[in-house]
């Protein structure tokens, strides 16, 4: 699995969101401005933007109810929660245990995008 590409509508600061939300790196942005992507290790996470699907003949939605989230592991979902906040993250669930045992919260991006934040599995 190569890359998930979310389409926003301000490329740049939803870069700029990502790194003080949940502390990711930019790995790139395109000269453009239309394009962009984040350090995630094996798999890229890149921001597109809906202009430039628009300019290709593409119709790309917005969001509204969730179709799919982006997860992140933490061993203090607390506290990643409480960073994503204060980057301007919308709360969506507070952070509670689930039977299994795993800590989970959601938050939506700056563009809307559902985001878990959860302990890691087992």
């Amino acid at each position: 699995f190569a890359y998930t590409i979310l389409y926003v509508e301000d490329v740049a600061a939803t870069l700029d969101f990502y790194t003080r939300a949940f502390g990711l790196e930019r790995k790139m942005l395109h000269d453009a401005g239309d394009y962009g992507e984040l350090q995630t290790g094996a798999t890229t996470l890149a921001f597109a933007s809906r202009q430039m699907l628009r300019d290709m003949g593409k119709s790309p939605a917005v969001p509204g109810s969730p179709t799919f989230e982006i997860a992140f592991t933490t061993d203090d979902v607390v506290a990643a929660v409480e960073q994503a906040l204060a980057a301007g993250a919308q709360l969506v669930d507070a952070p509670h245990q689930m039977p299994w045992g795993q800590t989970i919260a959601y938050v939506s991006d700056n563009s809307g995008f559902m985001v878990e934040i959860c302990t890691p599995m087992g």
